[in-house]
């Protein structure tokens, strides 16, 4: 059985992708930073769905800590199925910005890509087939007031996607981005009037959770052999 890890699976997305990638026959470890019973409910959930899963606990921004995590993943097999899916967000105005504002969500987004990718890596290339996708955000594409720090890290997952997608090409590993818009969620509900998302969206709604871990199943199976260093927007037509 492959096995999967998805960062930030005990949060609503990384819920809803890893529960999806279940049902591909995948083992499943959830990942969580502080929320070890929100990974370990999603979990239980996949197993009480007759899945396989795991939970792990670390903080992404902190190679020391992550690369012990991974040294114990790795130590029952190779990670093959990739999920980037951890990220925050600390908006502010760029005039009045902290430098901890800007630093942390740069250090989480795009640090935390580096630290859990770069571990896996040659595992998963040894095993001549692997898939990463990181989720980014629509940010990164057109900007947005107020989070100059969030679409920085988001943009900078695009180019080292990119990248990363040249170098493991021959190897049998694809890696892509999938960009979101608005996602049905409650920081979104938090943020967002419904009206003020009819105005922005041109389908005139937010998309929902199924929906992206519907496209995160297909970029994870081997039916998206010959998709790689793609960002893809799943954003109702925005952009």
């Amino acid at each position: 059985m492959k096995r999967a890890l998805v960062t930030g699976g005990s949060g609503q997305i990384g819920g809803a992708i890893s529960r999806q990638l279940a049902q591909e026959h995948l083992h499943i470890i959830v990942h969580a930073h502080r929320n070890q019973a929100a990974a370990e409910a999603v979990a239980d959930q996949i197993i009480g769905a007759g899945g396989s899963a795991s939970v792990a606990c670390f903080d992404v921004s902190d190679a020391e800590a992550t690369q012990r995590a991974l040294k114990q993943i790795l130590e029952f097999g190779p990670i093959q199925v990739l999920v980037n899916n951890a990220g925050i967000y600390d908006d502010a105005p760029m005039a009045g910005m902290r430098t901890d504002q800007w630093k942390h969500v740069i250090d989480v987004s795009l640090g935390g890509f580096f630290n859990v990718t770069q571990p896996l890596l040659l595992p998963m290339i040894r095993t001549r087939w692997g898939r990463i996708i990181t989720i980014s955000s629509i940010s990164a594409q057109l900007g947005n007031r107020g989070q100059t720090n969030y679409a920085a890290a988001k943009a900078g997952l695009h180019g080292a996607s990119k990248s990363l997608a040249r170098e493991v090409a021959s190897r049998g590993v694809t890696v892509n981005v999938v960009a979101l818009g608005f996602i049905e969620s409650r920081m979104v509900e938090q943020s967002c009037k419904p009206d003020k998302i009819e105005t922005l969206v041109p389908m005139k709604r937010a998309g929902t959770l199924q929906e992206v871990a519907y496209l995160v199943g297909f970029l994870a199976s081997e039916k998206a052999d010959y998709i790689s260093g793609q960002v893809i927007g799943l954003n109702g037509g925005m952009a």
